[in-house]
This record gives C-alpha cells, sequence and structure tokens, in this order.
C-alpha cells in the first residue's frame, strides 16, 4: 500500500505526482470552495433585501402615477394587488418577495376611504422593515400599524 501512495504516477518521460500529492490538492480545493459558499450567504441576504427594497420603491412610483391621474392614491385593503386603472396598469406585475416564504411576503395597511395615504411594507432579512408610503421610503425595527406611522422611521 505505501508503495502506491509514492509511486509517481507519469505522463511519458516527465515527472509526475504522488497519489498523496493528488489528494492533498483536492482537500485544499474542497476546504476553499466551501469557505466560498458560506460567505457567500450574506451577499444573498443582502441581494434579496436589494429586490424587496426595489419593490417598495416601484410601489410608490406607480401610487404616484396613481394618484397624478385621480388625485387620490389607490384603495388597497389587501396585498397583493396590481394598480390598475381600466385597462392601465401602473406596474408592470405586482411585486412578489424573492423567497416567497411566509414570513416575507409583503404586506399593506388598507386606505379603503383614505384618498391621502398608502402604505406597503416588507420585512428584511436582519428582522427590521422598510415601508412604502404617501412619503416614500424608509426603514423601520418594527411594523406599521397605522397609515401615519408607516410614514415614519423608529
Amino acid at each position: 500500500m505505501l508503495q502506491l501512495l509514492t509511486k509517481r504516477f507519469t505522463l511519458g518521460e516527465s515527472k509526475g505526482f504522488t497519489l498523496i500529492e493528488l489528494l492533498v490538492v483536492i482537500a485544499i480545493i474542497g476546504i476553499l470552495s466551501s469557505i466560498v459558499l458560506v460567505s457567500m450567504g450574506g451577499a444573498r441576504k443582502s441581494a434579496r433585501d436589494g429586490v424587496r427594497k426595489a419593490d417598495m420603491r416601484q410601489l410608490v412610483t406607480a401610487q404616484e402615477m396613481y394618484n397624478g391621474g385621480k388625485d387620490a392614491y389607490y384603495p388597497s385593503a389587501t396585498y397583493p394587488t396590481s394598480i390598475v386603472d381600466g385597462t392601465i396598469s401602473y406596474m408592470a406585475k405586482t411585486p412578489t418577495d424573492p423567497t416567497n416564504l411566509g414570513s416575507y411576503i409583503y404586506k399593506t395597511i388598507a386606505n379603503v376611504g383614505v384618498t391621502d395615504k398608502f402604505c406597503y411594507y416588507a420585512t428584511l432579512e436582519d428582522g427590521k422593515f422598510y415601508t412604502a408610503s404617501h412619503v416614500g421610503n424608509t426603514g423601520r425595527s418594527t411594523a406599521p400599524t397605522t397609515l401615519d406611522e408607516c410614514a415614519t422611521a423608529n
């Protein structure tokens, strides 16, 4: 067995590698690749949070376009809703969370009967919240419970 491990494997006349040397190289490559995969987790979380924030900004833009023509924000009792007026759609698609997990689904606070305010919010992966409201976007440490609270950071 020792002879097999120390025998040089050659291609032609050149000097080759022993089986031990090849196994060490494979082990080192495995360790390095596992380190890279572990470090990618944080980048993936940041990317998903970036998608959530972009979706919230898209909702503000769609609501402002709707408000420009109707002098009122689109009434949203539940999310998801498409912001549509007859044949005019103000959004290419209704945003959906990148993970599609129940804990990260986008939510809204109903503004039915209130024409000058709206509120959508998303849970970020660090446990904080990002809101889209009639005054723009903001980050929060707690989920908003009212239309007015949605417009403020905490």
